[in-house]
């Protein structure tokens, strides 16, 4: 359960609306997810992270998808069960492939037991790998 109330389209204000219409039409859907309608509380900052996402998440140098595995790995670090969930349903609509997500999978899961093991023996990072 959300922490403050899930604003309907009727409740948030005409600045949270406009940014649903917004969402709405760049995602050709009718629908607005729990997560904005969650920010929609704060309608600057609602319209803050939507225009960040769309740059972060725009096609560039790596590919969409390679965005959301990346969001997918970086949320189950952070234990967001919300995003994962999210985003792993926008990585299959880009393309994620059942083989995909396995591989995400476990690559997520080593590189959690190494970057355990490696915190724990307090590993001194290699020369040559320093930037």
């Amino acid at each position: 359960m959300a922490t403050v109330p899930l604003l309907s389209d009727q409740d948030a204000s005409p600045d949270a609306r406009a940014v649903f219409d917004d969402i709405r039409a760049k995602r050709q859907t009718d629908y607005v997810n729990n997560f904005w309608r969650a920010l929609a509380h704060d309608p600057d900052q609602l319209s803050a992270i939507w225009t960040r996402l769309q740059k972060v998440m725009a096609p560039g140098a790596l590919d969409p998808l390679v965005k959301e595995l990346i969001y997918v790995a970086v949320s189950t670090a952070n234990g967001c069960s919300y995003c994962v969930h999210s985003h792993t349903a926008a990585a299959k609509a880009k393309g994620m492939t059942p083989e995909m997500h396995a591989e995400l999978l476990a690559v997520i899961a080593m590189a959690s037991q190494t970057n355990a093991l490696a915190t724990a023996l307090q590993v001194e990072t290699d020369d040559r790998f320093k930037a």
